[in-house]
């Protein structure tokens, strides 16, 4: 009898055990599901169909909903109101028109120059925005010098959003900083990520420059083009003028940079943020919502911008779009980890923490999904702590949430394909062997294996 009664209690510890994973796979169908319809309706429709998941999770299935990703959200807010100030006052474009200055100084390098521009005009914006005005003048710029206008195009678009996860202020970084919080990684902020991620994107960039300078023929070889040219179908002549920049551009950039410069500063040396009579520094969340807010504040004194024009600048609706998205997706992500932490752990913790590495190829492809740097961050990042992959490898990885130009219907590679009046940045034949392709895949394995280089050497 108590051999039966054994068996018994066995028994139901396996059926118990069998439904917890089959409630494990129908939850996590339903949530990619919600994602893949989100993508579908492309920005806002990310986050609304997160919301819609998380009510199917928790009135279906019993999943408790987590606490929403409020820090993030306010930390976005603050960045993104800063941003879209200096850009009502012209920011955005004196940035440009100096980046255009300096594409335009080296004719002969622009494969390499036009990327690391993007690169460092994203970096201190906190938006790959900046690439849309540049891309006409990267076209003009190559075709005056006989080159082909797809190699610094393509890896110019690349890099102007590798380095939003390099960038201070950008929603991404905003993202894993909230993630630092929330798992209690409290000897961990800013300061690494940009130790990390600085040099590992821009040796991405880099490298992804100079394979590109040999990508597809020389313009004089390319018959394609030649026939285009016969057809009348190749804009040769230069179609970017000089562009208007309001009188308080250049001033609303340099107190937009400075602020940022202070929030850097108090991120790299902690007595900066130690309030009088304090044990321990403000988190770094808290320092750059109030800085950010100032940032704004300082901007709108010495700039007098339109207020009404805040709102609607693209930079701020960019924003509104990356905090919709993260509040959706993010809160559906939290919830579904949250509810099976311990069978994921158990099913995928030893090779997680074997092979930590392998963790940046879920990043990947779960960005190739979402179209956004900071909601691949904010939904999958805490799975990745879950799994005990140490925090500076996970920082590492940050650059494998790139994954968005694999599959060619994002907004910058649209453009890229617009602006290259030559017809050579494209589409190909069976889609994925596109322009955007390569320099994507190696800039972000460089940038990945670099950084994991730099954290063994610094941790």
């Amino acid at each position: 009898m108590p051999l039966a009664c054994r068996v018994t209690l066995e028994q139901t510890r396996s059926i118990h055990k069998n439904t917890m994973s089959v409630n494990f796979w129908i939850e996590l169908v339903i949530m990619l599901g919600c994602i893949f319809i989100g993508a579908r309706f492309n920005g806002v429709g990310l986050g609304i169909w997160g919301g819609v998941g998380l009510f199917i999770l928790s009135m279906g299935f019993g999943v408790v909903p987590t606490t929403p990703p409020v820090d993030v959200l306010l930390i976005i807010l603050g960045v993104v109101t800063a941003a879209a100030t200096m850009d009502a006052a012209g920011g955005i474009d004196f940035l440009v028109s100096v980046a255009e200055k300096i594409i335009r100084s080296n004719p002969k390098q622009i494969t390499i120059l036009a990327p690391l521009v993007t690169w460092l005009f994203t970096f201190l914006a906190g938006t790959g925005h900046v690439v849309y005005p540049l891309q006409p003048v990267i076209y003009e710029v190559a075709m005056s010098a006989g080159i082909r206008p797809e190699r610094p195009m393509a890896v110019a678009t690349i890099a102007s959003q590798q380095s939003i996860t390099a960038s201070p202020v950008s929603a991404a970084t905003a993202a894993v900083l909230g993630m630092f919080g929330a798992y209690h990684f409290t000897d961990f902020g800013l300061t690494d990520i940009l130790l990390i991620c600085v040099p590992s994107t821009l040796c991405g960039v880099i490298v992804a420059g100079f394979i590109s300078m040999h990508l597809g023929k020389d313009l004089a070889d390319d018959p394609e083009f030649q026939a285009r040219v016969k057809a009348g179908l190749v804009k040769t002549s230069g179609s970017v003028g000089e562009r208007e920049i309001p009188k308080t551009g250049k001033r609303s950039a340099m107190v937009f940079l400075i602020c940022v410069a202070l929030a850097v500063a108090a991120g790299l040396v902690p007595s900066l943020r130690t309030l009088p009579g304090a044990d321990k520094p403000l988190g770094m969340a808290t320092v750059l919502e109030i800085f950010m807010l100032v940032n704004a504040a300082a901007i709108l004194v010495t700039c007098r911008p339109q207020v009404d024009k805040i709102v609607s600048t693209p930079t701020m609706r960019a924003g509104v779009v990356a905090m919709i998205g993260i509040f959706g997706l993010a809160w559906l992500g939290d919830s579904f980890v949250g509810a099976h932490k311990a069978d994921l752990i158990a099913s995928v913790g030893d090779i997680a923490k074997a092979m930590p590495w392998t963790f940046a190829f879920v990043l990947f492809f779960v960005s190739v999904l979402l179209y956004s740097q900071a909601a691949t961050a904010r939904a999958v990042m805490p799975l990745g702590a879950a799994l005990g992959i140490p925090c500076q490898t996970l920082i590492a990885m940050f650059p494998a949430v790139n994954g968005y130009f694999f599959i060619p219907t994002y907004g910058s590679l649209v453009a890229a394909i617009a602006f290259d009046g030559s017809g050579t940045t494209r589409i190909g034949k069976y889609v994925l062997n596109h322009s955007f392709m390569i320099p994507g895949l190696v800039a972000t394995i460089v940038a990945v294996t670099v950084g994991l280089g730099l954290s063994n050497v610094f941790y």
